[in-house]
């Protein structure tokens, strides 16, 4: 089906249904929000609470909004940058990038958008902190599945991770402090 005339019956019939093949179990509350064909590699799904990525036999393996860095798309392939938590510093997570993975994808869709809007909607702030060795970013996400927000801390190869560690557990205690002087 070409991509006009998929959008279009997904308009008509009230949504995005799961590709033929999908094996992987939804959560009870969570919706598909767009699918892409992955060249010689199934499909791509983007749902409410992440992004599920086609792991070859293994099926797929959901990636949480919240876990994805960085997302690119040109020239037909779409380049992501997933994260792990590594580990806590008081409140905040830890965050260590995995190398960049590319799919080139036979038919788009509306999944670069959509990826575009859910990684760019679960965050809340984002500030750089400049350190010996490197540097941090500090941001705050909405994690899905859960209320409020989650400071994670993701420092640059080589940053001295003694040095963030103490950092990290201060401002997100600041910020707990604030969201309680709010509410």
């Amino acid at each position: 089906m070409s991509g006009w005339w998929r959008r279009t019956v997904e308009r008509l019939t009230g949504g995005v249904k799961l590709p033929q093949g999908f094996t992987a179990a939804l959560d009870a509350e969570e919706n598909v929000v767009a699918v892409a064909e992955v060249r010689g590699a199934g499909h791509m799904v983007a749902t409410t609470y992440g992004l599920w990525l086609p792991e070859g036999d293994a099926g797929h393996r959901r990636v949480g909004w919240h876990l994805i860095s960085k997302a690119g798309w040109a020239n037909g392939s779409l380049t992501i940058t997933e994260a792990t938590e590594t580990g806590t510093a008081g409140d905040a997570v830890l965050l260590t990038d995995q190398a960049p993975r590319r799919y080139v994808l036979a038919d788009a869709g509306r999944l670069p958008e959509a990826l575009h809007k859910r990684v760019t909607g679960s965050i809340k702030s984002t500030h750089r902190r400049e350190l010996p060795g490197g540097g941090a970013w500090f941001v705050q996400r909405k994690v899905p599945g859960r209320d409020g927000f989650v400071l994670q801390v993701r420092a640059d190869p080589g940053t001295d991770m003694a040095v963030v560690e103490p950092i990290a557990t201060e401002v997100a205690q600041r910020l707990r402090q604030a969201r309680a002087e709010e509410g």
